[in-house]
């Protein structure tokens, strides 16, 4: 996940001010019960403001899917509900740990895949797996056990000797997955995982987020891939220009339609003005 370079560095956020923006109603304090509960977030850069105080839960045990158009604030959502970026204002809960107040106790029970963060790509598939799992508290042996399952089923044990600087983007999509998962969180973060992947390590990703899911895991998904959500995810929350436009089951989400008119139907669409293109057609 990343932010624009040029934005200001954002002003401190006082303990007090955490959570005091507009829940999902008028009252509601965050969901301890929930995977993730966000209440009232928001966030400016260049003093324009790109979430203007979102709010949902996410269930536990759920296939969580965000999706909106590119702009619509997504990887800054989940980049202040993961301690990634700090909000302006509002408050993010991860399985009953506040991530702002408990930061540390908030990302143990995390795994986050971000969009666009850099890693230590200098060193192998193994490497950076040791690294992460050393760098998370865990021995040294469970370290080397887990790594080895992880890229095993990732289909990624044929390549050590290999830097991930010269991995694929799908190799580099699973190790990074792998590093999210080795510490066995209960929730997984996900900015785009299957984006520029190619179709063979998509559904691996697809088959482990699915067992993660079953064995009461719970996975956020962000993408802006109507189809890749509503073949996969339980849950949907539709975000357009910063803001909730729709959250729920899949079901209810979707309606009677498909998830893709509900959100034309909700978020709108440019329309080519006819003839405007005509000089294509001659």
């Amino acid at each position: 996940m990343s932010t624009p370079d040029a934005s200001p560095a954002p002003r401190p956020v006082a303990p007090e001010e955490l959570g005091a923006a507009a829940p999902l109603d008028a009252a509601a304090a965050p969901d301890s019960s929930a995977a993730l509960s966000i209440r009232g977030l928001r966030k400016s850069f260049d003093d324009r403001e790109v979430v203007h105080g979102l709010s949902l839960d996410v269930p536990r045990g759920s296939f969580y899917g965000i999706v909106g158009p590119n702009g619509a604030g997504k990887t800054t959502t989940l980049s202040m509900a993961t301690g990634l970026l700090r909000p302006d204002a509002g408050s993010a809960v991860v399985l009953g740990e506040d991530m702002w107040q408990q930061p540390a106790r908030a990302k143990a029970r995390l795994g986050v895949l971000a969009d666009g963060l850099r890693t230590f790509d200098r060193l192998t598939g193994r490497e950076l797996l040791t690294y992460v799992g050393l760098l998370r508290g865990m021995d040294a042996a469970t370290v080397e056990e887990r790594s080895a399952s992880l890229l095993e089923a990732l289909d990624l044990a044929g390549e050590d000797g290999k830097l991930v600087v010269d991995y694929s983007a799908g190799m580099t999509k699973k190790i990074l997955l792998a590093s999210a998962l080795i510490h066995a969180p209960r929730l997984l973060v996900l900015d785009e995982p299957l984006e520029a992947v190619d179709p063979v390590s998509a559904q691996v990703i697809r088959t482990i987020l699915t067992a993660y899911v079953d064995g009461g895991g719970t996975v956020v998904l962000s993408s802006h891939v109507m189809e890749l959500v509503e073949g996969l995810c339980s849950h949907v929350a539709i975000i357009a220009g910063g803001e909730l436009k729709a959250d729920g089951t899949l079901a209810e989400v979707r309606g009677e339609g498909t998830l893709v008119q509900r959100f034309i139907d909700l978020v709108g669409g440019a329309r080519v003005a006819e003839g405007s293109l005509s000089w294509l057609e001659s």
